[in-house]
């Protein structure tokens, strides 16, 4: 079992990047897919999931209306769209398998039992 993500770079600020998190050897059916991000000294930041099959997608309030989470089952990926980037968005970007992810006042709540290594994300002029 096996996540990876991708997809990182710089970009300016209000600019857009797509994340992706190819998963290996996990049925998107059965797991709770979701995305983090962590910068240095700071406590890893739940963004979003995908809980397929159920169609509810919560967000953490810090990105709610500029990210999206999406999944293409037949390619057994899920994708993070990242518009009107801010500086404060730069971090390093993971994703992670488990069985439970929600969001409860602008929080991301989960129990995750895989993690994947992360991708690079700068917003800088």
């Amino acid at each position: 079992l096996q996540l990876q993500a991708s997809g990182g770079g710089l970009v300016q600020p209000g600019g857009s990047l797509r994340l992706s998190c190819a998963a290996y050897g996990i049925n998107l059916d059965n797991w709770k897919i979701a995305w983090f991000r962590q910068v240095p000294g700071k406590e890893r930041e739940g963004l979003s999931c995908i809980n397929s099959p159920d169609p509810t997608t919560p967000y953490a309030a810090s990105v709610s209306g500029r990210f999206t989470i999406s999944a293409d089952k037949a390619k057994n990926t899920v994708y993070l769209q990242m518009n009107n980037l801010k500086p404060e968005d730069t971090a390093v970007y993971s994703c992670g398998a488990g069985d439970y992810c929600s969001a409860y006042r602008g929080l991301i709540y989960h129990k995750m039992n895989y993690w994947g290594q992360g991708t690079l994300v700068t917003v800088s002029s």
